[in-house]
Parts: structure tokens; sequence; C-alpha cells
């Protein structure tokens, strides 16, 4: 595909953070929901674009039973093989210590655990309630901390859950708290069903900080089911939120929760943040490119709206 010169014109928001920070989970969330493995060749060319593109937070890959999510069964592999640049960061999901030993083994400085905000689903993911999942991350946070690792807690459900409904924004907030208590150093606030709406994200944010968890140690991690990813992203930008969780080509969704549809994709928040004047590093062109090559990897088109648009030859002829 020929990908086309396009930019948003740029309206500065001086009430908007002046840089964000973008967390890009494609190559772990979005390829972990695919029906075929991706080839480790392949994956570790994605790393390889995404980085070339200017992303620098690149979540890597998973190091989750085989059992569970057989696409990330190939980590230690792509680690193996991945170019490990100065300055970029590849975290890695860790579900248990086992899971951590394993990070460790292949060198990994940064590790991300996932918790859930309901106890339906604590159960169905993690195969604790929603007390006990605490017990299992205690001691993968305290070693990994004490290794002198970064750890990200991911809490997913935090918006609503499609066994319980509503989440009440005080217990997603309270199961984010402790997590950081435990020494997590960023809480990523997922709204794994995509039924967040604007102001509802605020009053999760408020109960974060109600529990001592600022915006500055949370990240927000949107998935598009009704459309609303953008417009959740920036609510949560004008309350100062400035790190964000997207997609490159709106890969993913969740292999737990049947109705989860795709993350917010990166080139999306790319041309919002364009727009914005919100600096963040990225060249979109590139970024672009490396989605639509991907998703010839994968035979079928990226859901990105952005990379439908851009990675389409121009038709200069005039509407009838």
């Amino acid at each position: 595909m020929a990908v086309v010169d396009g930019l948003p014109t740029t309206v500065r928001d001086p009430e908007l953070p002046e840089r964000v920070e973008i967390y890009e989970v494609g190559p772990r969330d979005g390829l972990q929901n695919e029906s075929v493995v991706v080839p480790v060749a392949v994956k570790a060319e994605f790393l390889d674009r995404l980085a070339d593109a200017g992303l620098r937070t690149i979540e890597a890959t998973s190091f989750v039973h085989p059992r569970w999510v057989p696409q990330l069964a190939d980590a230690a592999d792509l680690l193996a093989v991945l170019d490990r640049r100065d300055g970029l960061d590849h975290p890695v999901l860790v579900p248990n210590e086992r899971g951590l030993d394993r990070a460790i083994e292949a060198g990994c400085d940064h590790v991300a655990v996932f918790a859930s905000a309901t106890e339906t689903f604590a159960e169905r993911n993690l195969n604790r309630g929603l007390d006990g999942q605490f017990a299992m991350f205690e001691p993968v946070v305290r070693r990994a901390v004490d290794a002198g690792m970064r750890v990200r807690a991911y809490v997913s459900m935090v918006f609503g859950d499609p066994w319980e409904g509503s989440v009440d924004p005080a217990q997603a907030a309270a199961v984010g708290a402790r997590l950081m208590e435990m020494g997590c150093s960023q809480l990523s606030l997922g709204d794994t069903i995509g039924v967040a709406t604007p102001a509802h994200v605020g009053a999760v944010l408020d109960a974060c900080a109600a529990r001592g968890v600022g915006v500055g140690q949370v990240a927000v991690h949107f998935h598009d089911t009704y459309g609303q990813a953008l417009a959740n992203t920036l609510a949560a930008l004008r309350r100062g939120v400035t790190t964000v969780d997207a997609s490159a080509g709106g890969l993913g969704g969740c292999p737990y929760a049947g109705s989860a549809t795709g993350n917010l994709a990166t080139e999306d928040l790319v041309w919002m943040l364009d727009g914005l004047g919100i600096d963040h590093g990225v060249d979109l062109t590139r970024l672009v490119a490396t989605s639509a090559w991907m998703a010839g990897q994968l035979g079928r088109p990226s859901p990105s709206r952005v990379v439908t648009a851009l990675a389409q030859p121009a038709d200069p002829s005039p509407a009838p």
C-alpha cells in the first residue's frame, strides 16, 4: 500500500499536557488475541518497525503459560533476537513468580502484572478471587523491585465487567491502590470491554486520587468497542494524565472477555495528539506504513481509521 502525506491542522489547547508518552501494546496485547501464531521473525520485525517510527516504550510479549496464551508461547525466543537499542523500553507481562523467573532469565528490566477490578474476572482470568489475587502478586512485585526492575500494574474491568456489569469507581481504585502500595511504579486503568464514557473516566481518576494515586502515576488503556476510546483519552488528558496505552493498527482485545474488541489504535491517537499540538515523538507516516505491513502479515485490513485513510492511494478526481 502506498502511504500518502496527511497531517491535521494543529490548534494548541494550553490546558492539555505538552507531551504524552505513548505506551505501545500492539506486540503483546494486540497479537495475543490473534487466532494464528505470528512467527518470531515477523514479531521481531514488527517491534523494530515500531521503534523506527519513534515509539520508545513497546511492550514486547508475555510470560503467561502457553496453555492460556499460545500466541505468545515464543516469548523467550523473541527476546533472544530482539534488537535492544539504547533508549528503548521493552516491558513484558508476568502473571506469577514463574513468569518473573523467565523474565529475569531473559534479561528484562521492566515487567507488568495484570490484576482485576472485579471478582468474576479475577476468578476467570487468574483463578483467584478479588482479594486472593494480591497474594499472588505481592511476591512478584517485591522480588522484581528488589532486583531493580520497574513494575507496572494493569487493572482490567475498571469501567465495566461483562458478568457483573457496572463497576464502582471506588472498588477499582482500591485494587489499584493496593498494587501501588506493593511497590508498582505505574497504574494502567483498563477499559477492557470498552464501555467507559468521558465523565466516567473522571470519576475513576477522582477515586484513584482519593486513594493516593495521582494522575502522574496513572496510565489509561481504552478499548474502542463503542467508539469512545479517543473521547475517553481526551477526558483523561484534561485531567492531567500523560501516559496513554495504544496498539498499532488497533490490534487486540482480551482472550478472556469475548465482548472486548480492539484497543485504541496508536495512529488514531497520534492524529489527535498532532491536532492538539501535543508532543509524542512518533512519525505518523512510518507508523501507518508499519500497521499496513502488519495487516498484510495477518491477512486482513487494519481497523484503525487513520491507517485506513492514509494507507490508501489518494484519489484526485472530484466527487460526483
